[in-house]
Parts: structure tokens; C-alpha cells; sequence
């Protein structure tokens, strides 16, 4: 979706939201590293000598064996992805604002990219379900609407409104003079 607002009613509104989003995360990160898997078995027989095979494989195994780690798989996949910037100049061209690669490297490479914004995204997106913890535990509860500003699907900012009908303000006061004639206080 990119950048947008959105309000949530509830805490418990926003987590169902980000429990959404951490799954489609998931999802889409399992079937991109299923892809890579296919994608580096089809290519073995081709290019099992060629340097950037071996280390495609090498970070796809380090991929499978940390799927369970997903904050040490996004530190290695950063590290190892500022090693690939030469590898990347031989097999991309330049075309305006584009890249274009008509190699099976190429191919590789943007799975790599993917899977690893994909695990950055999980990450913050984790951090920020800690934080809307921290807020359940003030107890801010329904009293208060929560505008959240999301940038490349992940929240980033929350604004905290007093709901219009909170408890507060749902109490009625009603402020009036009365005056009685004189009559009617000395019939008494």
C-alpha cells in the first residue's frame, strides 16, 4: 500500500492488524525462499562453479537454518547483501531509472532482496507490537482512538485521541437557577 493513515477503535483492533500483517509477512517470505530453493535447484547443473552460485546457495542454506531466527537471518542477510554489490555491477545494465539482468544471477538476487526487506518488515513490525503492549499495560483501553501512520506497510507513529463519547464525557451535567415567588416560600 505504501504510506497511509488509518484510525483503530481499539488496541485490540490494532493488534488483529498487525497479526494480519505478520502473517501475510510470513506467507509471502515462505513462498519467496521456496521460489529462491526451486530456482537454485534448477540452476545447479548450470552454474554449480560460478562464484555467485555458490554464494546464492551458501545465504539460501543460512536462510533455511535461521527461519526460526528471524532477527540474526536479517543482520546476516545485511551483511551479506553489502558483500554482493560487486557481484551485482557485472550481470545488471542500466536503463533510465531501471536496472534490467537477463541472467539467472539476477534472478537470484531480487529473491534475495525481497526476502530480506520482506524480513526487515517482520522485524519492525514485531517491535511494534511490543510498543502497543506497552500501551495495554497504561490501560488506555477504549478511551481512546489510535491514528496510526503506516510507510511501506509497516506502522511507524501512533496519535492518541480521546474518543468523543469516553467515559468522562458521557456523565450529563446540567446547571440551572430556580427561582420560586415569594408566595410559595411563606406558605411553609
Amino acid at each position: 500500500m505504501g504510506t497511509e493513515i488509518r484510525t483503530f477503535s481499539s488496541l485490540k483492533e490494532l493488534n488483529e492488524f498487525l497479526a494480519n500483517q505478520t502473517c501475510q509477512f510470513k506467507a509471502l517470505f515462505e513462498d519467496y525462499s521456496q521460489w529462491l530453493g526451486s530456482l537454485l535447484r534448477d540452476f545447479e547443473t548450470a552454474h554449480k562453479n560460478e562464484d555467485w552460485f555458490q554464494k546464492s546457495a551458501a545465504l539460501q542454506k543460512n536462510l533455511k537454518s535461521q527461519s526460526k531466527k528471524p532477527s540474526e537471518k536479517a543482520d546476516k542477510g545485511k551483511k551479506n547483501g553489502k558483500g554482493k554489490g560487486n557481484a551485482e555491477d557485472c550481470c545488471w545494465i542500466e536503463s533510465g531509472d531501471i536496472a534490467l539482468s537477463f541472467t539467472e544471477q539476477g534472478q537470484t538476487e531480487i529473491l534475495f532482496e525481497a526476502i530480506e526487506k520482506i524480513n526487515c518488515k517482520l522485524q519492525e513490525n514485531e517491535k511494534f507490537k511490543v510498543a502497543v503492549q506497552q500501551l495495554a499495560r497504561l490501560g488506555l483501553g477504549t478511551t481512546v482512538d489510535y491514528i496510526v501512520y503506516i510507510q511501506d506497510d509497516i506502522p511507524k507513529k501512533i496519535v492518541l485521541k480521546s474518543k468523543a463519547n469516553s467515559k468522562g464525557d458521557e456523565t450529563f451535567k446540567f446547571m440551572t437557577e430556580l427561582s420560586v415567588p415569594a408566595f410559595y416560600s411563606s406558605m411553609k
